[in-house]
């Protein structure tokens, strides 16, 4: 499989760029890898690069966006960090990538079982990592169990995972209120910004309706 050409990017659609990381994630998920040659690959792009996609996820080593969408040199922009939350740094990361790199769709990346999200549950405190947890405690509080008894710590998984998903969504409105650039583009067709959890323990990538 050969890089990203300016020409293979312009003919990617949206949709396309989807189908493209869901045929990925299913290679991976069957230990599969399309037939590529990573060093023609980057001769192939050190003039320029042509990705098709923006990937935002957490920093969790067992999620890097490349292998689990089995795409090769060229072809994402990935921007990471704990708890895959918005701010303007990223966001004007992310107009960068679709509005002068041609990148096709966003996509916000949660995982279950994440580190960050569960510090945020359990109101940790570390230097930092304090003011950085606080950005997830919106969506601690906006996650409501119909029982008062249910556990609302890290020890509660499915509470967790409800929490990251929860983050997702905050994280795609955070991506359309806070950028004009990225909200116009999605008016218009040219981009989709778009939500999804990666399975630690499957590796499998569920895309939100």
């Amino acid at each position: 499989m050969k890089a990203h050409t300016k020409e293979t990017q312009a003919s990617m659609t949206p949709e396309k760029a989807i189908a493209f990381l869901k045929e990925g994630n299913l290679r991976f998920q069957n230990n599969l890898r399309a037939n590529r040659n990573l060093l023609e690959q980057v001769r192939d792009t050190r003039q320029g690069q042509f990705p098709f996609a923006t990937i935002l996820s957490c920093i969790d080593s067992r999620i890097p966006a490349e292998m689990v969408f089995d795409q090769g040199i060229g072809d994402l922009f990935s921007i990471r960090i704990a708890g895959n939350f918005i701010n303007d740094d990223i966001l004007g990361s992310m107009e960068f990538a679709c509005k002068l790199a041609g990148s096709k769709i966003v996509v916000v990346l949660g995982h279950t079982s994440c580190g960050a999200v569960k510090g945020a549950c359990d109101g940790a405190e570390l230097g930092k990592l304090t003011g950085m947890l606080n950005k997830i405690k919106p969506a601690v509080k906006a996650v409501v169990h119909p029982s008062e008894a249910s556990e609302r710590t890290s020890a509660n998984l499915d509470f967790v995972n409800e929490v990251a998903e929860k983050n997702v969504d905050f994280s795609i409105e955070g991506i359309r209120a806070g950028s004009d650039v990225l909200a116009e583009m999605e008016k218009n067709g040219e981009i989709l910004i778009v939500g999804a959890m990666y399975d630690v323990a499957t590796g499998k990538v569920t895309f939100f309706d």
